[in-house]
């Protein structure tokens, strides 16, 4: 199969945001009586992927989403100035492998995370040009599988490939019938599919589809 395309996860993918989303976090978290301990990096690492209700549910078990939601549309304002402003850790020579990729398929980005989060990733970074579309969870509403396959019809592509790094990123893949490439360096584990040791694995394993 040659692909013409590549759909990216963001986070343990091409970016780990983990201590930046941390640090921004804890002025708004300090703040709540709500909220009785600060999560560690392990526990951000740990729901890194998942939609807003989960995510909440698993770093504050003790909250219901009606105490919750107020917390996190708050920690999502600081997460976005600090992100838009600093950044994060870009996974190893990212910007030489979006430009070798760019040059012969299409790149794109959808994630779950909340509307304007995938803009401060490439605001932060200027990779802008790099991609030609994204799509998020906050933008739409829609679980994963489902705004993969939004930007497949609308940027009608014929064999994309997408690459994540948690079993919620293959699952989605498989729900949108696209095939999956497992970024194995990032938060998750998924057995069994073809897997990236580092990123630098992409090139080849796409180049080589288009010969």
């Amino acid at each position: 199969m040659k692909f013409d395309s590549v759909i990216f996860d963001l986070d343990g993918t091409l970016w780990d945001a983990t201590q930046a989303i941390a640090d921004s976090w804890v002025p708004v978290l300090t703040d709540s009586p709500l909220v009785e301990r600060i999560p560690t990096l392990a526990d951000y690492e740990s729901v890194m992927g998942l939609e807003p209700k989960p995510l909440m549910k698993k770093l504050f078990p003790q909250l219901n989403w009606i105490d919750a939601e107020p917390i996190w549309k708050k920690a999502c304002i600081a997460e976005l100035e600090y992100l838009n402003q600093h950044g994060a850790n870009l996974y190893e020579n990212l910007e030489e492998i979006l430009a070798a990729l760019s040059a012969h398929v299409k790149l794109i980005i959808v994630s779950n995370c909340n509307e304007g989060y995938i803009e401060s990733f490439l605001h932060a970074h200027k990779l802008e040009s790099y991609f030609i579309d994204i799509e998020c969870a906050g933008n739409t509403g829609l679980p994963k599988s489902e705004n993969i396959k939004l930007v497949v019809e609308r940027n009608k592509l014929k064999n994309p490939v997408y690459v994540g790094d948690t079993l919620w990123d293959y699952e989605a893949a498989i729900a949108a019938k696209v095939p999956f490439i497992h970024a194995a360096y990032g938060f998750g584990e998924v057995p069994e599919v073809p897997a990236l040791s580092k990123p630098t694995d992409l090139i080849p394993l796409i180049l080589n589809k288009q010969e």
